[in-house]
């Protein structure tokens, strides 16, 4: 089985080489809502019919929930959310300066439960983190996507763009295959999207709940029949930084709904 090597990343970190320009011209890009079909767009576009909004409401009673041993909430260190966490998601993965590594909008998460609450860290996919996440992206719905300029970040987006090209598992395709080289078709009857990040955490009508953009990755590997990368992985989060930076400027909507 074909599969990208984690040295991969190794090799774009040592290279130090910026991420080279994505496969789709800036006039051509689409968001995944603009494949569905009109029943799709109308229920993501309507907050009463929007299952995703469930878990907005549920992040946010968890938003003012104190925590771990320090008692503490979320509110009660960054106030109300429709101010502090305003734009937030638009600019995750962000360099964490403690471990000099890249760390998405899920892992700050966790991280701020641990470090400042005292709290246990969340399980990836769990009904809670992703009320959190959601609620906090969904405070950005409608903000261009603003991926961080810091150098730091430079070669993690080139491991990205490694990985979004390199063939993998038993069919021996890369995600560019399907969504650069391919977006205009169908598979198995569903549109082939171009892959921008727009609408996570969102709510899939196949999963009858909301995941995760790592979850989708995951399936797509899958499909591929190649073994997923581990949820939370360095691998898996210099994916995202690539896919925010093909997304630039694209608004986000989080909750999306996709088939």
């Amino acid at each position: 089985m074909r599969r990208p090597a984690h040295g991969l990343i190794v090799l774009a970190l040592l290279a130090g080489a910026p991420a080279a320009a994505d496969g789709i011209a800036a006039g051509e890009r689409r968001s995944g809502s603009d494949f569905m079909a009109p029943e799709t767009q109308a229920m993501q576009a309507d907050d009463t019919s929007n299952p995703g909004m469930l878990w907005v409401v549920q992040g946010a009673g968890l938003w003012e929930q104190g925590a771990g041993a320090s008692g503490l909430s979320c509110a009660g260190c960054h106030g109300a959310a429709a101010d502090s966490m305003r734009g937030v998601a638009a600019r995750y993965p962000a360099l964490d300066a403690a471990s000099g590594k890249p760390v998405d909008l899920t892992g700050r998460i966790n991280q701020c439960r641990t470090v400042r609450q005292g709290a246990s860290a969340l399980v990836r996919e769990s009904n809670e983190l992703l009320a959190l996440t959601t609620f906090v992206a969904h405070q950005s719905r409608g903000m261009p996507i603003s991926p961080p300029s810091d150098p730091g970040l430079d070669a993690y987006r080139a491991a990205g763009r490694e990985l979004f090209t390199t063939r993998m598992g038993q069919l021996d395709l890369s995600c560019a295959n399907c969504h650069d080289d391919n977006w205009r078709g169908r598979l198995a009857g569903s549109a082939v999207t171009q892959a921008h990040p727009t609408g996570y955490p969102l709510y899939r009508l196949e999963w009858q709940g909301v995941g995760s953009l790592q979850r989708r990755m995951r399936n797509c590997m899958i499909g591929v029949r190649a073994e997923p990368f581990a949820a939370g992985s360095d691998a898996f989060i210099a994916l995202e930084l690539y896919l925010m930076q093909r997304a630039a400027g694209m608004a986000i909507e989080t909750p999306g709904v996709r088939p």
